[in-house]
Order: structure tokens, then C-alpha cells, then sequence
């Protein structure tokens, strides 16, 4: 077997992002994670929120190494990759594991990667399908009032860009995207990130 997918900022994130989860999706029965990547953190997070089912989902050529983790650490509230491609598949309005609709959604260090058309699409999906009450919650680097937070950020942006990605949003920017959500906290994370909490 190939080894599985491995990102050592996950692990490094992790328990700081499960702290905020706790808060944010107490009373969230179904979450929509975008963008699973390696599936670290669904495995983490799963287990440790038994309350709610926790539904991966990415482009499909990441699903090898996703269903890999979840091979590895089982969990019953935790389900297998759908596939979804922002702008080019249809959005996953609830879930084929339970028939829930999601009241929930994650997304980690996604924003910063995503072409424009591709993060327009996230915040206008979510936007538009995420029930009254229903929370978003968004980590990642972001900059507050068309400013870096870091030099280290602004850096890496730039070489985003150069990279052909789409690079750092403006808090402001994402909300005007999705204009029926509020975003009712921002956290501070480690390593210059940030969890923006929005809710419907």
C-alpha cells in the first residue's frame, strides 16, 4: 500500500481548530467538510465530535489517499469522500450517509488556494444552501481590511500568485460573496490563521 498523504501543518493545527469546532458546531447534527486533502483532520475531528456526522468531500483524485486515513481510524459518525470540484460539480445539499441536510460546513487553508471563480463559488454555495442557524466555519490565512497580517503571509502569497493560485481573500471580500451569512467570530489561530465563524 502507498503511503498515505501526510501534511505536518494539520497535525500542527489540529487540536487549536478542535477547540473552535467544539464551540462552533454544538448543536450542528451534519457537517460538509470542503476540501478533505489528505483526511487528517477528519479523522481527528470525527471521533472527537460525536454529536454531529462529519462528511468528506474533494476532487476525486484526492480520494485515494482521504479513504486511506479513514481505513486507518474508522469512526461511524465519519463518512467516505464525495466527490465535489467548486464551480463544475453540484453543490452537496445533504447527506447520502444519513439524508440530513448539512447544518454545517468546514473548509480548512482552501480560501488562499482557490482560483476567484472557485472560492466565489464556495461562499455563494453555502450562502445560498446552508439552513437558518447553520454554521460555516473557515480557517485559514486571510487579510483583515485589505492587509497582511504578516510579512510571512504576504510572502507567500505573492508566491501563490506567481504559482498560478489564487492567493490571500479579504475578509470583507468573502463577505460580500455570501451576503446572507454573518460572521459572528473571528478567532486568531496559531502561525498567522485565522477561524472565521459565519452563520445563516
Amino acid at each position: 500500500m502507498e503511503d498515505k498523504p501526510f501534511s505536518q501543518a494539520c497535525e500542527n493545527n489540529k487540536p487549536y481548530i478542535l477547540a473552535a469546532l467544539k464551540k462552533a458546531f454544538a448543536k450542528t447534527k451534519s457537517v460538509l467538510e470542503v476540501g478533505s486533502g489528505t483526511g487528517q483532520h477528519a479523522v481527528f475531528f470525527a471521533p472527537n465530535l460525536p454529536h454531529l456526522h462529519w462528511q468528506c468531500s474533494d476532487q476525486k483524485e484526492y480520494h485515494a489517499g482521504i479513504n486511506q486515513w479513514l481505513d486507518e481510524y474508522p469512526c461511524e459518525n465519519l463518512h467516505r469522500p464525495l466527490a465535489l470540484k467548486l464551480d463544475h460539480d453540484e453543490w452537496l445539499k445533504t447527506s447520502p450517509s444519513t439524508g440530513e441536510q448539512f447544518d454545517g460546513v468546514y473548509t480548512a487553508n482552501t480560501a488562499h488556494i482557490m482560483l476567484e471563480n472557485e472560492i466565489k463559488a464556495l461562499m455563494h454555495s453555502v450562502d445560498y444552501h446552508l439552513p437558518k442557524n447553520g454554521v460555516f466555519c473557515q480557517y485559514g490565512p486571510f487579510k483583515v481590511n485589505g492587509k497582511f497580517t504578516s510579512e510571512s503571509n504576504q510572502a507567500f502569497h505573492e508566491q501563490l500568485i506567481a504559482n498560478g493560485r489564487g492567493g490571500y481573500r479579504d475578509i470583507d471580500e468573502l463577505a460580500a460573496w455570501a451576503p446572507k451569512l454573518t460572521l459572528i467570530e473571528r478567532i486568531d489561530m496559531p502561525a498567522n490563521n485565522m477561524m472565521l465563524v459565519w452563520q445563516s
